[in-house]
């Protein structure tokens, strides 16, 4: 009767970036280092002036703390796609509204808005007779960058505009037409042949199934859709985003 060999007790395995963001690639795959957490940390509160509770450097420690713990990285290891592309955090003002965002290795783990020169006379919401509705923000676009081609990111803000106007976005609706529209000019060269947002939105307010004043959270929802989904993490000047948030700053204070 032979014996059995006594097992080896199986490493624990490592939290790692895919794990607790929304990343793919390489950098899904690598643990979260202490020398990442600590980079992060000390760019929040460089730019920020402390450490976000529940924003990425919180989480980046807690899991680094947790690996540190398993004994799957070292004190003072970092990620090598971190360490070549950094930690960084960019921040923006478009319209009074200040847009921070915090990456990885390039890849975002972490995006939020703040109220910038923003003046609440009254609570959100209760506006006047004569406040700038979701539709005329969407028109005025179409006057202001009337002639940029659709794409991925106008149409998404299209749609949390429409959304947030209507309560949901409708076959046939101003959303539809600019999802049809970035779709198309996915596929086409030639730009003279793309569709534009003043082909979209010119008659939007029409095409909307309800309409309702610009608040500034409104505002927020359609500036956040806009970034998301734009690869330079931007919003484009005199853009949905942009007149949206011209026209929640407008209601909020017409004397601004």
């Amino acid at each position: 009767m032979s014996q059995q060999q006594p097992r080896r007790p199986q490493q624990e395995q490592p939290i790692k970036y895919g794990d607790v963001f929304d990343v793919s690639g390489q950098l899904s795959s690598q643990p979260v280092a202490p020398n990442d957490a600590s980079a992060m940390q000390a760019a929040e509160n460089m730019v920020l002036g402390k450490t976000q509770k529940g924003g990425p450097a919180s989480v980046m420690q807690s899991a680094a703390a947790a690996n540190l713990q398993r004994g799957v990285v070292g004190r003072h290891e970092g990620t090598p796609i971190a360490s070549e592309q950094g930690v960084t955090i960019s921040e923006a003002e478009i319209a009074g509204t200040r847009i921070i965002t915090e990456a990885v290795g390039g890849q975002v783990v972490g995006q939020y808005l703040e109220p910038g020169k923003f003046k609440m006379p009254s609570p959100a919401g209760v506006l006047g007779s004569d406040s700038i509705t979701i539709g005329e923000a969407l028109e005025t676009t179409a006057l202001t960058a009337g002639d940029k081609p659709v794409d991925q990111s106008d149409a998404a803000a299209i749609q949390a505009a429409e959304v947030r106007a209507s309560g949901y976005a409708y076959p046939g609706g101003v959303a539809a037409a600019a999802q049809s529209a970035a779709d198309y000019n996915a596929r086409t060269m030639n730009v003279a042949s793309k569709t534009k947002l003043g082909d979209v939105l010119a008659d939007a307010s029409i095409r909307l199934a309800e309409d309702k004043a610009v608040t500034r959270e409104d505002a927020e929802g359609v500036v956040g859709a806009e970034v998301r989904n734009n690869p330079e993490m931007m919003t484009y000047p005199g853009g949905v985003a942009s007149s949206m948030a011209a026209a929640a700053r407008l209601n909020q204070d017409p004397t601004f």
